[in-house]
C-alpha cells in the first residue's frame, strides 16, 4: 500500500472522528444554516433526532473501518464507499437548505477523497 492512500485514510478517518466524537457540541463555521452543534445542524436539515445517532454511528463505524483498512485491505470498499455515499448526502442537505457553497466544501472534499481511496 502506497503512503498517499495510507494518509488519504487516515485524514479521512480521524477528521470524521473528530467531527463526530471530538466537536459534535462545538461550532464550526461548516455547520448547515445556523447551527451551533451537529442537533441543531440536523433540526437545520429537517432531519429528526433519531437519524442523527444513525447517520453518526454509520460515520464513526465506516472511519474505524477505514482506517482499519490500512492493515486489513478487505474492508476498505466498504468504508471509502460508504463514507462517500454519506458525503454526498451531506453536500445534497447544505444545498437543500441554501447554504452557501463554503459550507459545503469539507463534506464534497471528504466525498473526493473517499472515492479517490476507492479508486487508487
Amino acid at each position: 500500500m502506497d503512503y498517499v492512500e495510507i494518509a488519504l485514510k487516515i485524514i479521512i478517518g480521524l477528521s470524521i472522528l473528530n467531527v463526530w466524537l471530538v466537536r459534535a457540541n462545538k461550532s464550526t463555521d461548516w455547520r448547515g444554516g445556523d447551527a451551533s452543534n451537529i442537533k441543531e445542524e440536523f433540526h437545520a436539515y429537517g432531519l429528526p433526532k433519531w437519524f442523527m445517532y444513525v447517520i453518526g454511528t454509520l460515520k464513526v463505524i465506516l472511519a474505524l473501518m477505514l482506517l482499519a483498512s490500512i492493515y486489513y485491505q478487505q474492508v476498505e470498499l466498504i468504508a471509502a464507499y460508504g463514507i462517500a455515499i454519506l458525503m454526498l448526502g451531506a453536500v445534497f442537505m447544505h444545498f437543500k437548505i441554501g447554504d452557501p457553497l463554503k459550507k459545503a466544501l469539507p463534506a464534497f472534499t471528504f466525498l473526493v477523497l473517499s472515492l479517490v481511496v476507492a479508486f487508487i
